[in-house]
């Protein structure tokens, strides 16, 4: 079974997924203008009304929090350190470059899911991937079968690596066994997923930023006092990427077929640009400015802030610690803790255990939503299996803590794999309305307007979008004079 999985990752990750992702990554770069360069400043601007929100819908700082839940997690701090040591430091040149790439990835597949949302019973706006391809592109069969692959990568897989990491770093810091540990893990996940939609956001929204900042705060105080090392690390990191580190010492190191295969794996598995993961949060806000592109901007910083922030934060701990050795058997989460209680003392190992816990524990709770969603659309009447495959998520989560991490890891990467070329196929059929959409919002920028969508100004997509989600929103004048340019 080990052996069929791996066959698959190196058909998936060796070929396919490589150039799906960069050759999709650069496409919609061109064709949205290098969105991700010339309005960098306004991902941000968008995020000053990103509270904003009514009954039917989260806010958008609620979505990018639930999406960045999701993100930063294990690929963030575990994530890096396999990365560096199974693809050297070059790796994380490709992480970067695929983070750069991946932001108008996320612009197009968050865009999408905004304009082809819908309500459930309960009247909570529900979508992504599934529901474009659905109604986008008119193939239900394909959104079953990303929805099916998205349940069994994030409702399952992915919650059983959160967990794996919550564990290990757990007893390396404490010495807490695995299982009481797991234990506890369910039960804290069982009263949040039980919830609802809701109240997995509103505890994404004040977990996640509080450990983003308190982590980056650490990192940069490590950096500021290594500002020596600096050069030597951004040295090594592009002299590896490019195997110029390896042709200078004659030794048989990383090839850069390797390190690109790394850094573009654990770059997605971080940043999940591309993957079809994020649109389902997207999908839950109630945007503002009223339009189906600014949620686009919102994720399309949320890539931003997990790779090339926080993701750099943990390269830097690492390679300025000294505790990264080529063809070291100590990796994962492990390697993270003992760098960073190299540089500030034993507290250091405590410390990322207890961020390890809240960014895994909230990936946990917004990787099920994600699952949920798709689940919905699969059933239609969903709420008599829901329970049940809430007891099945939170067996995953005893099962990860329980088991060993390669197998995990494994896991994880053929599930991601399989759900990103589904998504890539949609999008990339679908971007046409991509570009659309983004020429009308900018247009209304350019006229000094706070852009909103008129569905009505776009007949080709009136009978895709469910009725009454885009009408003609109201904005004012006060609004229009106080433009978000």
């Amino acid at each position: 079974m080990v052996s069929l999985i791996n066959f698959l990752n190196d058909l998936i990750w060796g070929s396919v997924l490589i150039y799906l992702l960069i050759g999709g990554g650069i496409f919609f770069t061109l064709r949205l203008g290098f969105i991700q360069i010339r309005h960098f400043g306004h991902m941000f601007k968008v995020m000053k009304n990103s509270r904003k929100s009514d009954k039917e819908g989260i806010s958008s700082f609620q979505a990018l929090c639930t999406s960045l839940a999701a993100r930063v997690g294990t690929g963030n701090m575990a994530g890096i350190a396999v990365a560096l040591t199974l693809g050297g430091p070059g790796a994380i040149f490709w992480m970067w470059l695929i983070a750069v790439l991946g932001m108008a990835t996320a612009f197009a597949e968050s865009t999408l899911a905004q304009l082809y949302k819908t309500r459930d019973d309960d009247g909570n706006f529900r979508g992504g991937p599934a529901y474009y391809m659905e109604k986008g592109l008119g193939m239900r069969w394909m959104g079953v079968v990303f929805s099916v692959l998205l349940i069994i990568a994030f409702g399952l897989v992915f919650n059983s690596v959160q967990a794996n990491s919550i564990t290990q770093a757990a007893y390396v810091a404490f010495g807490f066994d695995p299982l009481y540990v797991g234990i506890a893990l369910v039960v804290l996940s069982a009263f949040v997923i039980f919830g609802g939609i809701r109240k997995i956001a509103r505890t994404a929204e004040v977990i996640v930023p509080v450990m983003a900042l308190l982590y980056l705060a650490l990192a940069m105080f490590i950096m500021l006092t290594n500002l020596e090392k600096v050069p030597d690390v951004l040295t090594l990191i592009f002299r590896s990427a490019f195997g110029l580190e390896e042709a200078a010492s004659g030794a048989l190191g990383y090839t850069v077929a390797q390190g690109m295969v790394q850094g573009i794996k654990r770059g997605l598995f971080s940043n999940e640009a591309g993957m079809g993961s994020a649109p389902n949060a997207a999908a839950s806000a109630t945007p503002y400015p009223p339009h189906p592109a600014s949620q686009g901007y919102v994720q399309m910083l949320g890539v931003f802030v997990d790779t090339i922030v926080i993701c750099s934060a943990t390269v830097a701990i690492i390679l300025m610690s000294g505790e990264y050795m080529p063809g070291s058997e100590i990796t994962g989460i492990e390697l993270t803790q003992r760098a960073l209680s190299s540089e500030v003392g034993d507290w250091g190992g405590i410390f990322v255990a207890v961020a390890i816990f809240f960014f895994a524990f909230t990936s946990i709770i917004a990787n099920y939503s994600y699952a949920e969603t798709n689940l919905i659309f699969l059933e239609h009447n969903h709420k008599a299996g829901l329970n049940l495959f809430r007891c099945i998520v939170l067996g995953m989560v005893m099962f990860g803590a329980m088991a060993e991490l390669p197998v995990v890891w494994i896991m994880a990467d053929t599930s991601m794999g399989l759900m990103a070329i589904v998504n890539m196929i949609a999008i990339l059929l679908l971007s046409g309305t991509v570009v659309t959409l983004a020429k009308d919002y900018n247009q209304q920028v350019k006229q000094g307007k706070v852009p909103s969508f008129n569905s009505r100004n776009h007949p080709d997509m009136l009978n895709q979008i469910e009725p009454g989600v885009w009408g003609k929103p109201q904005v004012t004048e006060s609004e229009n004079r106080s433009s978000i340019r």
